[in-house]
């Protein structure tokens, strides 16, 4: 068996390894006996997406949690960042989201946090995967007389939503904002409408009726032409884009243009250093973050680390340095003072926020950072050899460099959950960039590509 966690859990095909009810089934015994506390059941809660494949990995992993008596509590269909809530404050050993993100809705994948709400290690993540490779799983079933329970939580979505609201104080601090969402036929299409109805803004809602099979499909934060043109039609203050597992957040502004995970960065970064919240006065962001969201840091006089790509290693950098907020250009935000987890509905409230605060259109407080050109290719690969033993694709992006010089940078880097190479290059023009990046694309292609 080879190695089954990426950057973001396990993720594959539904019903093709590593996503089968098997696997499910198996997970489910070793997380429910590696969480279990000494003496006592383990308490396991399950949530997520509205993927067709979801229910068949749930009841599987809800089953595998209950032959080593371990209790399962399922949560139903609720963002990402609302299963890290529940563990953590409902008392569980550990929590499992079934849902592979942005993906199309033939892909799943299973998410673990442990008991405090925080995403596994990769120790821990090493353990389960030797727990499943040790093919003696069976024995940890447990006898007729502690064979474990599976219990429904009725009021999941009701306490996600009172836990977010905490982040915006005040009885309708929305009021007489026009927001339009778009829920991606995902795992916000209920709870995205009805937190900002309650906090007292005219909603209106696209891509809220899943059918197991719509979840992403030319919606949500990958593809956000239909809620720029709803914005710009209704004249609405905000646009926001959810993924399919609601732990990512693109804004459009009442112009309809898109505002970057790096904007909303910068935006909330100076919100809360003028309210004095910026602890360490630090931001931490990705080396795939513009070089545009630099220059703005330092101009405002704020510093950054800068993490590998995955919001697990933004949170690793930001508990190491002591930083309250971080995050990626693709819109994943984690704010520490409210949340162990990314949250995109937890991003926009802090971003509406900063609106409200500055009394400013988010047209306006977008123009904080300039963004360089950013080009992005993905080559499909057959395998994933280290980039520095290649030489041909060394000496390309070496070429690229020099011609950039400082103007410019490339990132060449492999997809955690995909078999993709991911091509980034920034540089001064548009075309530029982009012949630069097709450069290194092709010598990819050809050394590695399928």
């Amino acid at each position: 068996m080879g190695k089954l966690f990426g950057t973001d859990g396990i993720r594959g095909v539904a019903n093709e390894y590593p996503m089968t009810a098997e696997m499910a089934l198996n997970v489910g015994r070793a997380v429910a006996s590696l969480f279990r506390k000494q003496g006592s059941k383990s308490k396991i809660v399950i949530g997520k997406d509205t993927r067709v494949s979801g229910y068949m990995l749930e009841y599987a992993m809800a089953s595998g949690i209950c032959s080593t008596g371990g209790d399962a509590y399922l949560a139903g269909t609720l963002p990402t960042p609302g299963i890290a809530f529940m563990t953590s404050s409902a008392g569980a050993d550990a929590g499992v989201v079934i849902s592979a993100s942005h993906n199309p809705f033939y892909d799943n994948g299973i998410k673990i946090f442990k008991n405090d709400g925080y995403k596994l290690s990769d120790e821990k993540e090493a353990e389960i995967e030797q727990l499943l490779s040790d093919d003696n799983l069976a024995s940890l079933c447990c006898s007729a007389q502690e064979t474990g329970k599976v219990y429904k939580i009725e009021d999941a979505r009701k306490r996600y939503i009172t836990f977010l609201k905490q982040a915006v104080p005040g009885e309708s601090p929305f009021s007489g904002m026009k927001i339009i969402l778009d829920c991606s036929n995902g795992a916000t299409y209920r709870v995205g409408p009805e937190i900002f109805t309650q906090l007292g803004a005219n909603v209106e809602a696209l891509f809220v009726s899943p059918d197991g099979k719509n979840i992403n499909e030319n919606c949500g934060s990958q593809h956000t032409e239909t809620l720029q043109k709803k914005v710009t039609e209704q004249g609405a203050d905000i646009g926001l884009a959810f993924d399919g597992d609601g732990d990512r957040l693109i804004a459009i502004d009442d112009k309809g243009n898109i505002v970057t995970g790096d904007q909303i960065l910068a935006i909330c970064a100076k919100s809360m250093k003028t309210k004095g919240l910026l602890k360490n006065n630090l931001v931490v962001c990705t080396v795939m973050s513009n070089i545009g969201f630099k220059l703005a840091l330092k101009e405002m006089g704020i510093n950054h680390i800068m993490a590998d790509v995955g919001d697990r290693y933004v949170l690793q950098e930001m508990r190491g340095s002591g930083a309250v907020i971080g995050g990626e250009d693709s819109g994943h935000m984690i704010f520490s003072d409210h949340h162990t987890t990314g949250d995109g509905i937890l991003t926009a409230l802090k971003l509406i926020q900063a609106m409200k605060e500055e009394s400013k259109p988010l047209s306006e407080l977008g123009k904080i950072m300039t963004t360089f050109p950013q080009i992005l290719m993905n080559v499909e690969v057959k395998n994933k050899p280290e980039i520095e033993t290649v030489p041909d694709i060394v000496n390309e992006i070496k070429s690229v460099e020099n011609h950039l010089g400082e103007k410019g940078r490339v990132l060449v880097r492999y997809s955690g959950t995909q078999p993709l190479c991911r091509v980034m290059v920034e540089g001064p023009t548009h075309e530029e960039t982009e012949r630069y990046c097709r450069q290194i694309v092709d010598v990819v292609q050809e050394k590695l590509g399928t």
